[in-house]
C-alpha cells in the first residue's frame, strides 16, 4: 500500500491495477490509488490444477488480467505463483516485467520470478517489507522514495468509539501471547476506561475469545465473525490495538491506529512498525522470549494510546 501511494505521489498519471487473492480483495479495494483489485483464486486452484471449475475460473482470470496491456507489471513476492501472473499479464509496446533479484532475509524467495523478469532489481538483504516494496517500484518507475509513509488504507467506520481491540489470533501457535497474559493486559486497559473487542477467525480464536470475554466480565466481548472488509471498518473505529504478528495487527498499522504489535521472534524489525525516520510516534513493537511480559507491552501501549 505505502508503495501504491508512493507511485500516485511521483507518477500521478498512472493507472494502478493490483492483482490479489480473492479473500483480501475487499482490503485492497480500500487502498487509495488503485483503479482495480483483480481477484484470483491460485491458493484453491492449486489443489485441484485439472478440475474444471479451475479451467473455467483460470480462464475468466487471464481474460481480465490481459484486457488491459500494462507498462509495468511489477512482481513484489519474489514467488513463483507471483511469477505466473506476471507471465500472464499482457505488456504494451516498449513495456517490461520488473521482479527481485535475490532474496531478502527472513522473506521467501523462488528463481522463477527473475527468469520472467525483463528487469531483476537487486536489492539489500537486510530489509524491511514496506520498504522493499517501496524501494522495487521505486527503481521500476524512476523515482525517489518519498520521505512521508502513507497507506492509503481506508475505513468506513462511522465513528471513534473507546473500545480497544486485542488481537489474539495468529497463523502459527508460536506466535500467540498466552491467555493468561491477555487477561492481565485486559484488566489494566479497563481500569482507564476501555471496553476490550476481541475478533477471531476460526472456531479455536473463538473459544480463545470467549474465554478473554468471560474472565474479563461485562467490559469485554467477543466479536461476531466478519469478512474482512467489515474487519477492517470495525477495526477502524477502536481507539486502538493490541495485537501479536498477524494480518488484523498489520492492517491497524495501515490505518495508523495507535497499536502495540507483540513479537515471541525477533522479526519486528523486518514485518512490525516501522522504525527510524519512517516511524510513527502512534506504533510500537515489543519483542520478548519465549514472549514479552505483561510490563512491557503495557509500558508500550502508555506510550502511543490517545489521550482519555
Amino acid at each position: 500500500m505505502p508503495a501504491v501511494q508512493d507511485i500516485r505521489a511521483c507518477r500521478p498519471e498512472a493507472r494502478i491495477d493490483w492483482v490479489v487473492e480473492k479473500a483480501f480483495a475487499p482490503l485492497v479495494a480500500r487502498c487509495d490509488g488503485v483503479a482495480e483489485a483483480i481477484p484470483c483464486e491460485l491458493r484453491r486452484w492449486s489443489k485441484s490444477p485439472l478440475s474444471s471449475e479451475t479451467r473455467v475460473a483460470w480462464r475468466a482470470f487471464r481474460q481480465q488480467l490481459r484486457s488491459e496491456r500494462y507498462d509495468a507489471v511489477i512482481d513484489l513476492q519474489g514467488l513463483t505463483k507471483s511469477a505466473l501472473i506476471a507471465r500472464t499479464a499482457r505488456i504494451a509496446e516498449g513495456g517490461k516485467r520488473y521482479a527481485m533479484a535475490n532474496r531478502t532475509d527472513g522473506a521467501s524467495y523462488e528463481a522463477p520470478t527473475r527468469w520472467v523478469a525483463d528487469v531483476a532489481i537487486q536489492l539489500d538483504p537486510h530489509v524491511h517489507a514496506v520498504q522493499r516494496a517501496r524501494e522495487i517500484c521505486a527503481r521500476a518507475l524512476g523515482y525517489d522514495i518519498p520521505a512521508e509513509l502513507r497507506f492509503g488504507l481506508k475505513s468506513n467506520a462511522a465513528r471513534h468509539t473507546n473500545e480497544v481491540c486485542f488481537v489474539h489470533g495468529t497463523s502459527r501457535a508460536d506466535k500467540c501471547w498466552p491467555e493468561r497474559d491477555w487477561i492481565a493486559l485486559g484488566q489494566r486497559v479497563i481500569s482507564q476506561g476501555h471496553t476490550i473487542g476481541l475478533p477471531h477467525g476460526n472456531d479455536e480464536e473463538q473459544l480463545r475469545s470467549e474465554r478473554i470475554a468471560y474472565a474479563l466480565g461485562d467490559a469485554a466481548r467477543a466479536w461476531p465473525r466478519l469478512d474482512l472488509g467489515a474487519l477492517t471498518d470495525r477495526l477502524g473505529s477502536c481507539a486502538g490495538v493490541i495485537g501479536v504478528d498477524s494480518g488484523l495487527s498489520h492492517i491497524a498499522v495501515a490505518l495508523d491506529l495507535p497499536h502495540v504489535q507483540i513479537y515471541n521472534f525477533d522479526t519486528h524489525w523486518r514485518t512490525g512498525p516501522m522504525e527510524g525516520p519512517a516511524a510513527s510516534p502512534r506504533q510500537r513493537a515489543v519483542f520478548g522470549q519465549p514472549a514479552p511480559n505483561v510490563g512491557s507491552v503495557w509500558d508500550a501501549w502508555q506510550s502511543v494510546r490517545p489521550a482519555p
